[in-house]
């Protein structure tokens, strides 16, 4: 199965451009204000008018008010809940949902694809205190069980260096990156995303 790729922190129109051109399955966009590649609603429209049929447009949020997540929804195709919101929480979600998880020591990978059931997929990016995420750091792929009840996206300092090898090794049904492809905090480097996503194809399926 081919392993679907997205494109996360997303800040200009040029990046996008890049992003599709280059065969990119999904854009996210992150609308959480703490965040050094946050845009708000207003910029959300504007880069969501971009964005091309078959391609997925993903808002990121974290323990926000839903007050908020609704105001962007008609902007997005799939929201992604990257805090601590609990599974009663994600269910009113406006749009199909992903639900982030940082790969804590203490975390049940069985128990929260139970818990995350109407989660469209189980997104799994590196624990540090005190960060949602971005932190550019890889946690230890084998703590990832062979078998999960929900699809994964593999997240957590992916590069062009060493997706190929995260895609041999996990067999995801998707990889997330953001920094892994930046010239700087928001702006994507055109040479690293177009390697990035060389790197997930040419992976052999076996």
């Amino acid at each position: 199965m081919r392993t679907r790729i997205k494109i996360c922190g997303l800040t200009r129109e040029a990046d996008i451009d890049v992003a599709v051109a280059a065969g990119a399955d999904a854009l996210g966009f992150v609308l959480w204000p703490g965040s050094e590649r946050a845009i708000d609603p207003d910029r959300l429209a504007q880069l969501a008018a971009r964005v091309p049929a078959f391609v997925a447009r993903v808002g990121l949020f974290v323990d926000q008010d839903p007050e908020f997540v609704r105001r962007c929804a008609p902007y997005l195709d799939l929201i992604q809940f990257h805090g601590d919101e609990p599974p009663e929480a994600c269910r009113q979600a406006p749009r199909a949902w992903i639900k982030a998880l940082r790969m804590r020591e203490s975390i049940d990978l069985h128990a929260a694809a139970e818990a995350y059931r109407e989660a469209r997929a189980l997104l799994l990016d590196a624990y540090r205190p005190g960060v949602p995420g971005g932190t550019g750091e890889v946690f230890d792929w084998s703590r990832i069980p062979a078998s999960l009840a929900k699809p994964v996206i593999l997240a957590g300092g992916l590069t062009p260096d060493n997706v190929g090898e995260a895609v041999r090794r996990v067999r995801p049904f998707a990889v997330d990156v953001s920094g892994g492809v930046e010239a700087t905090r928001g702006i994507k480097d055109p040479a690293k995303l177009r390697a990035f996503i060389e790197h997930v194809n040419l992976t052999p399926e076996s």
